[in-house]
């Protein structure tokens, strides 16, 4: 069954946006078909990564050494859910008091 993973970038913590490629080609490298990507989503409070995964808490793990290789690490959360669900399983930061929500 594949769950989408999305990774939420805080727009203050970035200097820009010219790290997204980057990443994306990272995040291949290191996971493989492991996830798809679905693309992003950018507003301008945050930037949203789209994956699909089987194991999105695996790989969010992975995901997130390449995120801190690429120090972009800063005010970051994820979450995953069923492909098209509305509920939202909070990955990261733990025990993270807010509700991850999309805009």
């Amino acid at each position: 069954m594949q769950q989408q993973l999305i990774i939420k970038f805080y727009r203050p913590s970035l200097a820009d946006e010219a790290f997204l490629a980057t990443l994306e080609a990272e995040l291949k490298a290191a996971l493989g078909d492991a996830i798809e990507s679905e693309g992003f989503d950018v507003s301008a409070k945050e930037i949203n990564l789209f994956l699909l995964a089987a194991d999105p808490k695996q790989a969010f793990r992975k995901a997130k050494d390449v995120i801190e290789r690429l120090g972009v690490d800063r005010g970051l959360s994820a979450a995953c859910r069923l492909v098209g669900g509305a509920k939202f399983t909070p990955l990261w930061p733990p025990r993270a008091t807010r509700k991850f929500t999309l805009p």
